[in-house]
């Protein structure tokens, strides 16, 4: 037979079990992930658990901000009835994380199905009674009466100056999903002024698995609600995505570089090739400006659409890597096409609008397809779940590459030739890598060749740097 393990302490049971935190055999509502934190404290009490181990074992499947810890936290304390400036339960670590610091921590098992702990403790962990003295009452908060659905709904929707901060409704629309989010719902319409307050409703049904839907159309108070929650979205958007493209644009440009190193060594040795060890240099920092600069566009798109989007994540991916694609080719295309006619006097067929809304709309597509996730959510994937979604961007960019290859459409390494072919005496033609497939110059073939491995270095650099999870320092 299976067992859990529970935790008793002041008045509380941690049922891993029946996955629930009961205070005298009630039930308190908490969301998994606060449950799965929960125990992650409890079960290294104290000790100092970092910030980054807790988004490592909780949220290790999604990117949140920083916030979304402290705000856990505060729900925590919260339903322990506990207090951050004379902490019973959970204390801050300055700038480290958070320990549980509770002493008397009895540990037991329980048996699958029954209820009841192996070691006899039935009475205790559904009575749940203080520790190991049942006479003893509680820590602060313990005793306080349990608020019901229409009391959070009221505080939800509050208004005036005793109405709760932004963070502490975040927490009362999650618990309210727990209870039952359509007499919730019923409840919240009722009362006048409850824009925000569906809003929030709306938002964190996607963080409570099982909450019921939160339609905004056709709501009395609907068209405000959609307004707060753009609002919401749009900054929590600017607030994620400088720091994701800038991240995928520096691993877009090391795979740049790394595609220019190869190309440049496997030039320098090619039969026939009067190319300078110095090409490889050239063909690098090429390599690099090129991956950087294409996947600032496409990754800005990428996170900025993830942040937002919940119901239609991988659409929204998709779209909002295609145009990044789509707005960085035209500038590109003005930029380059400018300077060569302006500085070099040369008129050569530059691509950029559709090979940017292309290349962008298979990288987008492979990371939504190699992140699926129903709740939608910044995706973060580990280990080898990284490496895939890495390389199935990779195989969307090759694809895409290749296209346009075929359709006449060059990428970095066919503009670099073009260019070189218009400069007599240029070292950096890409005319000797035919070469090595048995082509007498850069054809099509070669050009295919080039162009797939293009795509496919910039698809994986990207996903590569966009899933880098960064570190999180702050304590709050």
């Amino acid at each position: 037979m299976a067992t859990y393990r529970c935790y008793r302490f002041g008045g509380f049971v941690v049922s891993r079990r029946r996955r629930q935190v009961l205070r005298d055999g009630v039930p308190l509502p908490l969301i998994p992930r606060y449950f799965d934190l929960l125990v992650l404290l409890v079960e290294r009490r104290q000790t100092v658990v970092t910030r980054r181990d807790i988004f490592d074992e909780v949220w290790r499947d999604v990117i949140v901000s920083d916030g979304a810890l402290t705000q856990a936290i505060r729900t925590l304390r919260r339903t322990l009835g506990d207090d951050s400036r004379e902490p019973v339960y959970i204390r801050t670590a300055s700038r480290h994380g958070y320990s549980f610091v509770f002493p008397d921590v009895v540990e037991a098992d329980e048996g699958e199905g029954t209820g009841s702990t192996a070691s006899g403790n039935s009475h205790q962990l559904h009575a749940g009674v203080g520790g190991d003295n049942p006479g003893t009452p509680g820590p602060a908060g313990r005793d306080r009466p349990m608020p019901d659905v229409a009391e959070l709904a009221n505080q939800l929707v509050g208004r005036g100056p005793e109405r709760l901060p932004l963070d502490d409704r975040r927490d009362l629309a999650q618990q309210l999903h727990a209870m039952g989010t359509d007499r919730a719902m019923a409840l919240i319409t009722a009362i006048p002024g409850h824009a925000e307050a569906l809003a929030l409703m709306r938002d964190a049904r996607w963080d409570v698995p099982g909450a019921g839907p939160v339609p905004l159309w056709g709501q009395r108070e609907g068209l405000a609600a959609a307004r707060c929650l753009i609002a919401w979205r749009v900054r929590e958007a600017l607030r994620v995505t400088g720091r994701r493209w800038a991240q995928a644009a520096g691993g877009a440009a090391a795979a740049g570089a790394f595609a220019g190193l190869v190309g440049g060594a496997l030039l320098t040795l090619a039969p026939g090739s009067q190319a300078p060890l110095t090409a490889i240099v050239v063909l690098m920092v090429l390599g690099a400006a090129a991956g950087f600069t294409g996947a600032a566009g496409v990754a800005a798109g990428m996170a900025a659409a993830e942040a937002v989007a919940r119901s239609q994540r991988s659409a929204a991916i998709v779209a909002g890597g295609a145009l990044g694609g789509l707005t960085i080719g035209l500038v590109l295309q003005a930029v380059v096409g400018w300077t060569l006619a302006s500085v070099f006097g040369l008129s050569i067929a530059l691509g950029g609008p559709l090979e940017g809304l292309l290349l962008g709309a298979a990288v987008a597509a492979g990371y939504a397809l190699a992140t699926m996730r129903p709740t939608g959510g910044i995706a973060a994937p580990s280990g080898a779940d990284r490496w895939r979604t890495a390389a199935t961007c990779a195989i969307g960019g090759a694809v895409a590459a290749a296209t346009l290859s075929l359709a006449g459409r060059p990428l970095v390494g066919g503009i670099i030739h073009a260019v070189a072919q218009a400069f007599q005496g240029s070292q950096v033609s890409l005319a000797p890598l035919g070469a090595w497939i048995g082509e007498p110059a850069f054809g099509p073939l070669t050009q295919t060749i080039v162009a797939s491995a293009e795509g496919a270095l910039f698809g994986f650099g990207l996903a590569w740097g966009l899933t880098r999870r960064a570190q999180n320092l702050e304590i709050s």
